[in-house]
Parts: C-alpha cells; structure tokens; sequence
C-alpha cells in the first residue's frame, strides 16, 4: 500500500529539495556537547493535520505519518508531490486535567511556503489544513 509513496519519496529524496520550516530558536539544551532538544517558535502557517488514535502511541504516529505521506505524493488535489518540509510535528494529547496522555496523537505536516495561499485538498478526508497562530514546537 506504501511502495508508491515510499518510490515517490526516494525518487525526491535529495537534502536540498528539503524545505526546512522557518522559526527562531528560543532555547537549546544540550548536554557533553549532544543536541538535546530545541524550543523553537513557528510564525503563522497552513498545515496539513491528522488526528489518530490507536491502541499504542507508536502506531497512531506510523500511520498518521503514512497518511500523510500519501497526500504528499500526489494524493491530492493537484495530482503532484508536493515536497518536504522539516520537521514534521507530533502533538501529543493529554487528559483534561493535563494530567496524563491520551492515545490520541496529531500528526503535522508544513504546506511548503509556495503552497501556503492555496493549499491541494487532501483526498483523505482524516487530514485537514489548518491555519496554525505562531506555535512553540520542541524539537530534537
């Protein structure tokens, strides 16, 4: 089910034809010289989100990504792929007293910068653009 996509991505897999997400840094912990993380901010932008909820964490984030990747390689509304950005997001649920995770997760994709004003609709209907405000992303 994945080969095309998977072809599709290694055909474009070049580091250059990557499109890293703009943000300023607001925090950089490391530790004996090894990047730990990064507190980063990311202004205003469309993104392409799924939710998931599978028995465990791991999988609601392969297959949110797999959904993804699909609506990047050519699932969508202009029949093209439409590039990589980087990094893609994991939003991570908690309870309503923030208490404790769910097993829902959110997986984000950053429409490319030339696909910000009118983004490709997705064919699958689990994954929605969304007009993120400026977010604050940890990244590692």
């Amino acid at each position: 089910d994945m080969a095309e996509p998977i072809q599709q991505l290694t055909r474009n897999n070049n580091p250059q034809e990557r499109q890293s997400i703009p943000f300023t840094l607001i925090q950089r912990k490391e530790k004996l010289g090894d990047l730990l993380y990064e507190k980063r901010q990311y202004g205003k932008a469309k993104w392409a989100c799924i939710k998931m909820k599978e028995k465990q964490y791991e999988q609601s984030i392969c297959l949110g990504f797999m959904k993804l990747m699909r609506y990047i390689c050519e699932q969508n509304s202009s029949g093209l792929y439409l590039g990589i950005t980087v990094p893609i997001v994991t939003i991570v649920h908690t309870n309503e007293a923030q208490s404790a995770m769910t097993q829902a997760v959110t997986v984000a994709y950053y429409l490319p910068d030339v696909l910000q004003d009118e983004p490709p609709h997705p064919f699958d209907s689990d994954i929605i653009i969304e007009e993120w405000p400026a977010t604050i992303v940890y990244s590692r």
